[in-house]
């Protein structure tokens, strides 16, 4: 069942509220401001994990803004966080409040049935992750891909997966595919800047952060079954989306309320249901 527009407004504005007012909670301050829930006793091992895959890129990037964990870790934790909490808010998912990191080699990559990585322009992967990543693909997993620009990072990420299905093709995916609309009823591929990037040309119609990157892509890998494996949101920065929304009234309302939250949710929807 899809949801309107108006229903998807005023769902998450009354959500969003939260960002709005202090709070004192030691726990809520642990969560940046995201409340906690419990998990139903029944559900406690059977609950949806958002698990972000940890990676190594090449270059200094590591160091960027003073932090030591790289690329791989952009809009951590908050991006995760926001976005759990609105997957168990407005769908029947069952969803762990708490996030997991994993490192593609690691022996439980396979209790996380997706697995979403970002900044993929400097990806570098190991032989070991190649290898691993294939077998939990091909096994039932998922992987989304989000928050790159332009051409050049996009040659970069399309090599490493020619390196993990050098004899699969990429599906550049069109309006009309069901992901779409699975559940928010969506009439175009959503474009999300940076909150800096949106601010910088709020008034502009400007909604990509390179000239190179003005058109928004969304493409697909299948297995052999046809079950969609690999979903790449390019030029775009969902990440972004769900993890600054509090920052800004009319970021929240024009990117995150609008793009960000309904193609996270259809994505994990489609992935969790197929």
């Amino acid at each position: 069942m899809t949801f309107s527009s108006k229903t998807l407004a005023a769902t998450l504005l009354l959500i969003a509220s939260l960002h709005y007012a202090k709070e004192t909670d030691a726990q809520m301050h642990d969560r940046a401001g995201v409340p906690e829930w419990e998990v139903p006793a029944a559900f406690k091992k059977d609950v949806f994990t958002f698990a972000r895959i940890q990676y190594n890129s090449y270059g200094n990037d590591g160091y960027r803004w003073g932090r030591r964990r790289g690329r791989w870790a952009i809009d951590y934790p908050d991006a995760e966080l926001n976005l759990a909490y609105r997957l168990q808010q407005m769908t029947s998912l069952k969803v762990n409040p708490d996030s997991a990191v994993v490192v593609l080699d690691q022996d439980n990559l396979a209790d996380y049935p997706f697995l979403y990585m970002v900044e993929p322009g400097y990806l570098s992967f190991r032989e070991s992750e190649v290898e691993s990543l294939r077998n939990y693909l091909l096994n039932g997993g998922f992987l989304m891909i989000d928050d790159f620009w332009g051409e050049d990072e996009w040659l970069n990420l399309r090599y490493e997966l020619e390196r993990v299905f050098p004899d699969r093709e990429i599906h550049d995916l069109t309006i009309d595919h069901p992901i779409f609309h699975i559940v928010f009823d969506l009439k175009e591929k959503p474009q999300v800047p940076s909150l800096h990037h949106a601010i910088s040309n709020q008034g502009t119609g400007i909604t990509w952060e390179r000239a190179d990157a003005q058109e928004v892509n969304y493409r697909a890998i299948y297995d052999d079954n046809g079950r969609m494996i690999v979903i790449i949101c390019h030029n775009t920065d969902l990440g972004d989306g769900w993890e600054r929304e509090g920052e800004s009234e009319w970021y929240f309302r024009e990117f995150a309320e609008k793009k960000a939250y309904p193609m996270g949710i259809n994505i994990i929807v489609y992935a969790m249901t197929h």
